[in-house]
């Protein structure tokens, strides 16, 4: 609880407006009881009341909101790093310093972080360490499934999950408790579904947890083999302490009710349980792993059927079934997308007749905005049929109809590699008709490298760096090259010109994304070469706050000739008349004159709004 005096009940009032749910007067003082919060929100309070004092991340849908909010609390440092790998080292420096820290990323992210994350579990920490993965079953903002879980269990970290919003800022405070009890980083999993739905949560006031005293110890933070070997052993014996400890831990609970079904479940799969099978008993773990075997064998031991039901990889089913437990799991549940309460009553109860088939609504496939400078350049590409090989950005979006230039997206930074690798496979004149594309924020965080590569290795090729001043994709986060941090402050901007002519490229050219004149000679051109080139189309994304778009494309019904060429670029504020002429919506349109020069009969101009 949070108390303030009388004095401050006008204060109390304005939080009540924006979301705390109880105020009341008791004893001469005005408690605040619980405000509705995102599970991303959650987690960002979690690390301010656990008194954190550094955050790292790089944004990643669906964990973006977590840094996002706790840039609120001033007395925690935090930042956008480069690249995961960045912020999880900048997290682990300030761990090993002796003040808890904390870092964030979508699951994929995970994967860059994953060298210094398996270091760290044989170095152990000095303050407390918790890494925030945020999973997406279902794929709703990502290029795979992945199940954190299966991380922690090879990186030997142990793993909490939260079911809720309150547990989810619960969870983050006692993840910091454990790290430091038992010398370990932490991971916190969540999943989309967790981290973008609300909950009632209690807050409480931040601990001032004082710094841990350094000491100089090589045995324990330098990983050379000698010492590592002997960290290793460390490490076994931890997981199997904690693994002890777990079953007397109050996140993992068994809830005793009709013993004739069992559930074993934990996270957001839970809350299904509960809405499906309320009469149910229910294993609920908190602590994932490593796994409480003998709180589960006592539990399986008073059920007559019992069910694994988790989200993606058998994790905890596995185990189980390796301890001679009989239990059901993916024989009838997916390892495949989101669950839900319905699959399960379907898989469990078999009910299915009675369920009502979701509302069928029209398909909307994602496309860029109005106004989009990537819809432009893309525009360009289609016309030379060029192909694009693709990186992790809205720009993705130009694989698809009717832009159809991307050929090839794997994760982060790829674009660049996978080009390179191309013209090693099949020589200079193969790649002529190829460029890589890769947004400004994607190029910072590991298009870098690739860059690199592609020089120091005599490598031939065209690499488009589509700068929109932002990372567009998670909601216009901030970068190295934007000159502003996540904090708000001024900083240094990294020139991309400079970068590019400083690793040795000598063919490095700016143009306006708008310009498609101007940017289909500079294509044309620049591929044509025997060497590495970079094109840097500058325009700012549409979305970023402050942009104003003073003008509006407005047809001209009778100079129109239905042609259609302004519609090949798929701009959604465009559509046909019942007569084939073209009519713009002024409400969507942000006058970017794309549709303008592509018209060959002066039947669209700009007008003042």
């Amino acid at each position: 609880m949070i108390e303030y005096t009388l004095d401050s009940f006008q204060m109390i009032e304005n939080d009540a407006k924006k979301g705390f749910t109880k105020v009341e007067k008791q004893k001469g003082y005005i408690i605040m009881a619980k405000k509705i919060m995102l599970g991303n929100e959650a987690i960002a309070r979690g690390a301010y009341e656990a008194g954190v004092k550094v955050s790292a991340a790089y944004p990643g849908t669906p964990s973006t909101e977590i840094s996002e909010n706790i840039v609120q609390y001033k007395e925690i440092y935090s930042e956008w790093s480069p690249n995961e790998k960045v912020a999880a080292e900048v997290a682990i420096g300030a761990a090993i310093s002796g003040v808890r820290a904390m870092f964030s990323m979508k699951h994929v992210g995970v994967n860059v972080a994953s060298d210094p994350l398996y270091t760290i579990s044989y170095s152990g920490v000095n303050g407390g360490l918790v890494l925030v993965a945020a999973d997406d079953p279902g794929l709703y903002s990502s290029q795979n499934e992945q199940d954190t879980r299966m991380v922690g269990r090879a990186a030997q970290v142990p793993v909490l999950e939260p079911s809720d919003s309150q547990e989810a800022k619960d969870f983050v405070k006692l993840a910091f408790e454990l790290s430091e009890q038992y010398d370990t980083p932490m991971i916190v999993r969540t999943t989309t579904r967790l981290a973008h739905s609300q909950g009632l949560v209690e807050l409480c006031d931040r601990e001032e947890v004082a710094d841990k005293p350094y000491e100089r110890n090589v045995a324990k933070f330098v990983m050379m083999p000698g010492m590592a070997k002997q960290r290793h052993i460390y490490v076994e014996q931890r997981l199997k302490k904690m693994a002890e400890d777990a079953c007397s831990l109050s996140i993992n609970k068994a809830e005793y009710n009709d013993t004739s079904i069992g559930f074993i479940t934990s996270g957001i799969p839970y809350q299904y349980v509960k809405e499906a099978c309320p009469n149910a008993s229910v294993l609920k773990l908190g602590m994932v792993h490593p796994l409480p075997r003998k709180l589960i064998e006592e539990f399986a031991s008073k059920v007559d059927k019992l069910y694994i039901f988790e989200e993606l990889e058998p994790v905890i089913e596995e185990q189980v079934k390796s301890w001679g437990i009989k239990c059901i799991g993916k024989e009838i549940f997916t390892v495949q997308g989101e669950y839900s309460a319905n699959m399960l009553r379907k898989a469990v109860l078999g009910e299915t007749a009675e369920l009502k088939a979701p509302a069928q609504v029209p398909a909307r496939p994602p496309i860029l905005c109005p106004g989009c400078p990537h819809r432009s350049v893309y525009s360009v590409l289609n016309k030379l049929k060029i192909h694009a090989a693709g990186d992790i950005g809205c720009y993705t979006l130009g694989a698809v109809a009717p832009l159809n230039v991307v050929d090839t997206t794997v994760c982060m930074g790829a674009s660049i590699s996978t080009l390179h690798g191309m013209e090693k496979a099949k020589g200079k004149d193969y790649i002529k008709n190829w460029v890589a594309v890769i947004g400004d924020s994607t190029f910072m965080h590991t298009g870098v490298n690739s860059l690199i590569n592609m020089v120091y290795n005599k490598g031939t090729g065209t690499v488009m760096i589509l700068d929109n001043s932002t990372t567009g994709m998670t909601g216009h986060q901030d970068h190295a090259a934007t000159g502003k941090t996540l904090m708000g402050e001024t900083t240094k901007a990294v020139n991309l010109v400079q970068f590019c002519k400083a690793i040795g490229i000598e063919h490095v050219v700016e143009v306006n994304a708008f310009d498609t004149a101007e940017l289909e000679r500079i294509i044309k051109e620049e591929t044509a070469r025997d060497d590495v080139s970079v094109i840097i189309t500058k325009s700012p994304c549409v979305l970023l706050k402050g942009n104003v778009f003073p003008d509006v494309c407005v047809p001209d019904s009778d100079k129109c000739k239905k042609c259609g060429m302004c519609l090949r670029p798929g701009c959604p504020a465009l559509t046909k008349n019942a007569d084939g002429t073209i009519a713009i919506d002024a409400t969507m349109c942000n006058g970017c004159g794309l549709c303008m020069q592509l018209c060959k009969f002066d039947a669209i101009e700009k007008k003042a709004k």
